[in-house]
């Protein structure tokens, strides 16, 4: 199982100032050196953490995969051709969440994606849709021509925080499912949202069919107070021991 390094929220804690520090590039190098298989970040319309010149600089200076989280917009996409990331991952954005509340709803958006992503294809960008672990998005996500799905990790993740282990291991089975299908599929399977040090754990025993976990504010938080190629480090551990 491979990790993704999120880094948009050290570029939270520089906006928090508007200043230049941390860089979030900089962060993406420590992450590389520190073993990380990938690095995401996501581009939001309203820009409140990653900037589009960190997107540019990440892209040139990096030698592992870099994956673009992005809203299915015509800018995105324009910026998106231009720039030419490993992948991109099509996410649902709303200005008003603290953080991605859910995955992308594929079924209702099925005519709209399937000429949305042809011009990546075409790019041979790899297309990742952020799903909810259900099985008819994952068909949807199939019929429309993505190459890949990352399950939404987030409802298992607040399930696990709060102690309702019961819920959370039916959580789980729903993802166990999904990922599944994905693979009966042919499509690449990934997962994330929500993951901590913690309750991870229990999604590593899905590594069977999940071959990626992405995984963000976490790291960062533990980097805030033991250094971010320790953080990377311990949460590379975790998944190797498996």
């Amino acid at each position: 199982m491979r990790l993704g390094v999120n880094i948009d929220h050290v570029a939270t804690v520089r906006q928090a100032r508007r200043t230049f520090e941390p860089s979030p590039v900089f962060a993406a190098l420590i992450a590389q050196q520190a073993g990380a298989d990938q690095i995401t970040l996501h581009l939001r319309e309203d820009r409140r953490h990653i900037q589009d010149r960190d997107l540019e600089l990440i892209k040139e200076l990096i030698t592992i995969p870099v994956n673009l989280e992005m809203a299915p917009t015509e800018e995105m996409r324009e910026i998106a051709l231009k720039v030419k990331p490993d992948r991109i991952t099509l996410v649902p954005e709303r200005r008003e969440e603290i953080t991605t509340e859910g995955g992308l709803d594929v079924l209702s958006l099925k005519d709209s994606l399937r000429e949305y992503i042809k011009p990546f294809k075409e790019e041979g960008i790899e297309v990742s849709l952020f799903i909810d672990p259900q099985e008819s998005q994952v068909k949807a996500s199939k019929e429309v021509g993505a190459d890949a799905v990352e399950l939404h990790t987030g409802t298992y993740a607040n399930l696990w925080n709060e102690h309702r282990f019961e819920e959370a291991q039916r959580e789980l089975e729903r993802l166990r499912k999904s990922a599944q299908l994905g693979k009966e599929l042919r499509l690449r399977v990934y997962a994330g949202h929500g993951l901590t040090y913690h309750n991870v754990k229990e999604i590593l025993k899905l590594s069977d069919l999940i071959e990626e976990l992405n995984i963000g504010h976490s790291i960062v938080a533990n980097a805030v107070i033991f250094g971010f190629e320790r953080a990377v480090r311990e949460m590379l551990a975790l998944i190797k021991e498996r």
